[in-house]
């Protein structure tokens, strides 16, 4: 049955580019996920954008020598302008500095307020002494109070999961330039997280089949719910909407605040620009839709803890009640928190200030981006931390990804070239041709069941099984040596190609540029998987790019699709390239190995 599905995909942050950590937290997996989807015939709506307010933005705009807007402007382009290149279909991919998306974002704070689930206290915030800025939460470090772990934000102790104030840390420190910060009174407008505390926990209760990882850190932090500081002194962000607060140079809605809302933003941006302005309410309205939200671990608490929270006041669905925004509507709490662990990079051994880097772009232009899919799918940190190394990098490319799917794709389709110029006629099958043909088919049902439930991993291991299998079919009936059985080498090449157009469609969720030009030298026309689109846009004089795409026009579908014989087949070209073996040893010249410690 066709369901509407939200996939709604972590904000990338506008300081600088994206490095391969990045995506195969939030970018891979989703799109795997939303490809598969669309091909099961599901209505899917994949949306995020570039979150670019707070005080990191202006700390990195200081340094370049940009104002926050240019600092902004030129992050989102390079983020958009990656993601892009890896192929991740967004229906939209926007930005937090639109005004749409500030009118979203005070409708919703209005709503908590109206309700009750916003109110104005005071606390001491944290200032840099040396220029007399707030310091954000996450900008300072210290030793947690509870744990006593040396390296608690001031947002929340990792170590720990607790929830935290800068001023809760033993000897305080700024990240920005190591000074103690100076605490100073200020009034505030908090989230009272514990109104919801308790509809939080009955709706946790009910999530059974999330990540054990997710569900047991989010439990943890409901005993220690505090409420929890929306507004900042400072000038970069969304205004406050209230009267007293609107027009105050130095008070904006806090960053986190206001991004985790962009899911919401986007999809009203989205209908807008689709022509039906409307239409975003299939997917926050109705209690059919789905709604899957996909991180790292380090943005739990925002997705399953304070999101839902908000949703919930927002809802008046907190223990002081309230009524649903007029304009909102009930909006649905999110069905799964899909978050994976970090891809760290110490093992690469490329040198950085602040630990490894390998930038996407830098990626993508040496490698591709299916040769760093197929990497975060198959061996990267969907369930525990996973260290990234050059040396299994080229072990997965060069024996994986081209000796074993790379070499069937070339051989089936070069013998038939060869011997047929087409896909040939298929005569009587023998056990063994249906043994493989049954197996390719059975791959469906077991593929897409992984990819439903979110296990990537599982998914491409099982696709690549049937691609061994199909290489050892190969290899054991050995249709070179049947030049005097023409029918029985027809045959077996029919059967071959059957089963590398079966793994393809199984295989295109995950490399979805390999998986069109298996589909064309296979002598098929159109677009089997579409890829995303940059678009230049303008909304109320701010000019910017998007990312969108026609994914209603692709011809995949999540089915074996029987082959044509007869059909011309051109001789192939080299799917994937070998990755040069000395790269395990010396890396790349733009992140080569060191010997620092």
């Amino acid at each position: 049955m066709c369901a509407d599905v939200l996939a709604a995909v972590a904000w990338p942050y506008a300081n600088g580019p994206r490095h391969i950590g990045h995506v195969s937290g939030f970018g891979v997996p989703s799109d795997v996920f939303s490809r598969f989807m669309r091909m099961s015939g599901h209505n899917v709506l994949m949306v995020s954008g570039t979150d670019e307010h707070g005080t990191a933005i202006q700390v990195k705009a200081e340094q370049e020598g940009l104002t926050a807007r240019e600092c902004a402007d030129k992050y989102h382009r390079i983020i958009a302008t990656d993601l892009q290149g890896l192929g991740l279909s967004y229906d939209l991919y926007t930005r937090t500095t639109t005004p749409n998306h500030y009118r979203v974002v005070q409708e919703v704070f209005t709503a908590l307020h109206d309700n009750g689930y916003v109110v104005a206290k005071t606390q001491m915030g944290a200032i840099s002494p040396s220029t007399g800025r707030t310091l954000p939460d996450r900008f300072i470090e210290g030793t947690c109070p509870i744990c006593g772990f040396d390296g608690a934000r001031g947002d929340q102790c990792d170590n720990c999961g607790n929830q935290l104030d800068p001023a809760d840390l033993i000897d305080p420190r700024s990240r920005i330039n190591g000074e103690a910060p100076k605490f100073v009174e200020t009034e505030h407008f908090f989230l009272d997280l514990p109104k919801t505390a308790e509809k939080l926990g009955e709706w946790l209760d009910t999530r059974k089949d999330w990540r054990p990882n997710v569900l047991k850190f989010s439990h943890n932090l409901l005993a220690d719910l505090r409420p929890r500081a929306i507004t900042r002194d400072l000038d970069w962000g969304v205004p406050v909407p209230l009267d007293g607060w609107r027009d105050a140079a130095m008070k904006r809605i806090y960053v986190w605040f206001d991004a985790v809302i962009g899911y919401l933003s986007a999809s009203i941006e989205w209908a807008r620009r689709s022509g039906d302005p409307e239409a975003w309410r299939k997917w926050w309205n109705a209690e059919t839709a789905q709604s899957f939200y996909f991180m790292g671990k380090d943005n739990i608490v925002f997705h399953s803890v304070i999101w839902p929270s908000i949703l919930l006041g927002a809802n008046g669905q907190g223990e002081v009640g309230g009524d649903v925004h007029a304009a909102l509507g009930e909006l649905q709490l999110p069905t799964e928190v899909v978050s994976s662990e970090f891809l760290t990079m110490k093992g690469s051994k490329v040198a950085s200030s602040r630990g490894a880097s390998i930038f996407v772009g830098d990626f993508l232009a040496e490698f591709g981006p299916d040769a760093l899919r197929y990497y975060i799918a198959v061996a990267g940190p969907e369930n525990q931390d996973t260290d990234f190394t050059w040396e299994e990098f080229v072990r997965r490319i060069n024996f994986e990804l081209a000796n074993e799917w790379g070499n069937l794709v070339n051989r089936s389709i070069s013998m038939a070239h060869k011997n047929n110029g087409a896909i040939p006629e298929a005569d009587e099958l023998t056990a063994e041709d249906q043994e493989i043909l049954a197996e390719a088919r059975k791959a469906f049902d077991v593929v897409g069941a992984h990819l439903a439930a979110r296990r990537f991993k599982l998914g491409i291991t099982e696709a690549m099984r049937i691609v061994g299998l199909a290489n050892k079919y190969l290899s054991d009936m050995e249709p070179w040596k049947l030049k005097d059985q023409p029918g029985r080498r027809d045959t077996v090449l029919h059967v071959a190609l059957q089963v590398v157009s079966d793994c393809n469609t199984l295989l295109t969720p995950f490399m979805p540029h390999a998986a069109q030009q298996i589909h064309e030298a296979l002598g098929n026309q159109g677009t089997w998987a579409a890829l995303p689109e940059l678009v230049e846009v303008s909304e109320e004089g701010l000019d910017y790019p998007i990312l969108q795409g026609d994914y209603a026009s692709e011809q995949a579908v999540w089915e074996s699709r029987p082959i044509v014989a007869g059909t011309p087949l051109a001789k192939p070209s080299p799917l994937f390239a070998k990755v040069d073996e000395k790269l395990a040893e010396t890396g790349p010249s733009w992140a080569p190995i060191t010997t620092e410690a």
